[in-house]
C-alpha cells in the first residue's frame, strides 16, 4: 500500500509531466481550477489548484474532501501513484472505476485529450 509520502510525491510529479507535455496537453490543463485528490485506501484529501497546467498542491486532511473542489479525484494510493508511473491507463481505470473523476461538463471536455 502506498504511503501519504509516496502519494504526495506522486502527486508533485504528476505537476511535472504536465508542466512538460506538449502543447495539446499543456492547453488541456490551462485552467484555473480547485482541485481535490482523495486517497480512498489512506483516508487523506490532498488540496491545492490545477493552475497553468501545474497542480499546486496546498493542504492535506484526513477524511474526504471537506469542500466541493471544481475537479475531484478519487482512487487507491496504489493507483494513483501506477497512474503517475504509467503503469496503469487512466481511461480504463475511470471506465472501470478504479478511478473517479468529477468535474464540470466544460471542464469534462477540456481533459477528456488527457483520456
Amino acid at each position: 500500500m502506498a504511503t501519504t509520502q509516496e502519494c504526495r510525491d506522486a502527486l508533485d510529479r504528476l505537476s511535472d509531466n504536465l508542466a512538460k507535455a506538449d502543447d495539446g496537453v499543456r492547453g488541456a490543463t490551462a485552467l484555473d481550477r480547485s482541485l481535490s485528490c482523495h486517497v480512498t485506501d489512506l483516508d487523506t484529501t490532498f488540496t491545492g489548484r490545477l493552475r497553468n497546467g501545474r497542480i499546486e498542491v496546498s493542504g492535506r486532511h484526513e477524511g474526504p474532501p471537506r469542500e466541493k473542489a471544481q475537479i475531484r479525484l478519487a482512487m487507491s494510493g496504489d493507483d494513483l501513484v501506477a497512474l503517475v508511473d504509467g503503469e496503469l491507463n487512466f481511461a480504463k481505470a475511470w471506465a472501470s472505476g478504479r478511478v473517479r473523476l468529477e468535474a464540470g461538463v466544460r471542464d469534462l471536455l477540456r481533459l477528456r485529450s488527457l483520456l
